[in-house]
């Protein structure tokens, strides 16, 4: 696959690559075996998994509503970067120049994905705090993780631009949109709110079939707060207590890793014809968990009210 991909890439713009090259070959002079264990660190803060956990306390322990407005926005973020990168079929730098790897990723080079998520993830948390502080928190957290992604060879500066034009167009349209829409989601009722989860949810599974965790993941998570507000009714502020709240996070987070970790090796694996609906299944129910699942739980043990 490499091998097409570098012969593809460099008829095309070579010159732009070589520039990019450099750059993160300049970076890496300032090498040391500290400073690489460091920016692995800091770049694993931008992986879709530290989002994920972080969604999943702010929707059990902070606020439902800004929890799953979060969830859906990273989510069709993390997707339309996958989408992408599988449309363009761009290499990484260590492709073309494999000594600068650091580190290896399977998927293709552009729109950086870190660098899409980090905008999409941060800026959503600087508007809702609208304190300057976290706006300059959000910026360098932003920029750290951009610049890990260079300092370990994992992407081309062009790479990392695209993640941001992109992330600031799904922001641009979660401010213009979001509102309309949700006032609007909440007028129909269940079934319909189900259909119309189902129908993105299949749309994202037809233009994007390699992969059914993000298509997954958006099914559950959708119909599982649409279960959780007509039936459930889960309030994250309803108890404000500290250790409820802490208890709250313990045990969502248990039953999402048990559900995460228990299916893999319940389900079938790669090698099986039913694989892909397992993956779907696996992360159907792990959305279902967080918005209704969970919720449900919560109530029950008296952790929150309704």
């Amino acid at each position: 696959m490499n091998e097409t991909i570098i012969t593809v890439a460099e008829k095309q713009v070579p010159a732009l690559y070589r520039a990019g090259i450099d750059l993160i070959k300049s970076i890496q002079s300032i090498e040391t075996s500290p400073l690489t264990a460091l920016m692995h660190g800091i770049t694993s803060l931008g992986s879709a998994y530290v989002y994920l956990v972080v969604i999943m306390i702010v929707f059990w322990c902070v606020d439902e509503k800004k929890g799953f407005h979060l969830g859906i926005v990273i989510l069709l973020s993390a997707w339309i970067n996958v989408f992408l990168k599988a449309l363009f079929m761009q290499p990484r730098p260590y492709h073309i120049a494999p000594t600068v790897g650091r580190a290896f990723e399977e998927s293709y080079g552009i729109p950086s994905g870190h660098a899409q998520l980090a905008v999409t993830f941060w800026m959503r948390i600087a508007l809702w705090m609208r304190r300057r502080l976290v706006w300059l928190g959000a910026a360098v957290m932003v920029a750290l993780i951009s610049f890990t992604r260079l300092y370990l060879g994992l992407h081309f500066p062009t790479d990392l631009l695209a993640g941001w034009l992109i992330a600031g167009g799904i922001f641009t349209l979660d401010l213009l949109f979001a509102r309309k829409i949700t006032a609007l989601l909440l007028r129909v009722d269940m079934r319909t709110q189900f259909i119309i989860t189902a129908f993105i949810a299949l749309a994202m599974n037809a233009l994007y079939p390699s992969d059914k965790s993000l298509s997954a993941l958006f099914f559950g998570f959708g119909t599982g707060y649409a279960l959780m507000l007509k039936h459930i009714g889960f309030r994250a502020d309803s108890i404000k207590r500290f250790l409820p709240r802490c208890a709250r996070a313990l045990i969502g987070l248990v039953g999402a890793v048990l559900i995460y970790a228990g299916l893999a090796l319940l389900l079938p694996d790669a090698s099986s014809a039913y694989y892909d609906l397992g993956r779907f299944v696996r992360y159907a129910l792990l959305g279902l968990w967080v918005t209704a699942g969970a919720p449900f739980l919560f109530v029950r043990l008296g952790l929150a009210a309704h």
